[in-house]
């Protein structure tokens, strides 16, 4: 038989877990998260280093798909990685606040992440597409969208560098 000691104890315990608990869930959590960045010049470099990175390895992949190396789910796959990764990278930019001196070129380049981002999804399409063996028309419009993105992706980077201070 357990001790009226012993069990008042595990009765103080498991109050106090509770307690705890529905404080937790009542105090109300509206803490707005910030990403404080006070370099901005070369958290933009950061940023877009680690950008050419993910289309570099983005490129690699894609020609792969298209030369039938991997198969359209690995592909998938790889994409929606990158996919996430370009997603934080956007949610960074969003929350650093930069000075009106950088918040065009901050803009553009988040903008360029945009639309890489929408590339990379377009890829997956594709590799939809070749799975399901879609049309040939499909397939061109597909890649001609890509095309498109890549090109306006690169033009907003290229306005993100000339619009720095």
């Amino acid at each position: 038989m357990a001790s009226k000691k012993g069990i008042a104890i595990t009765i103080i315990i498991l109050g106090a877990i509770t307690g705890a608990s529905f404080l937790v869930w009542m105090v109300p959590q509206q803490n707005e998260t910030t990403f404080i960045v006070t370099d901005y010049e070369s958290y933009l470099d950061g940023a877009k280093s680690i950008h050419e990175v993910l289309a570099q390895s983005t490129e690699i992949e894609y020609q792969k798909l298209l030369d039938g190396e991997i198969t359209p789910e690995e592909y998938t796959e790889s994409a929606d990685i990158t996919s996430t990764q370009v997603t934080g990278q956007i949610s960074e930019f969003v929350t650093s606040k930069p000075p009106e001196q950088w918040q065009e070129s901050y803009i553009n380049y988040m903008d360029a992440m945009k639309k890489f981002n929408l590339y990379v999804g377009e890829t997956k399409v594709l590799a939809n597409l070749i799975e399901n063996q879609g049309s040939e028309q499909e397939i061109t419009e597909t890649t001609q969208k890509i095309e498109t993105l890549k090109a306006e992706s690169l033009e907003l980077i290229r306005l993100s560098d000339q619009s720095r201070p």
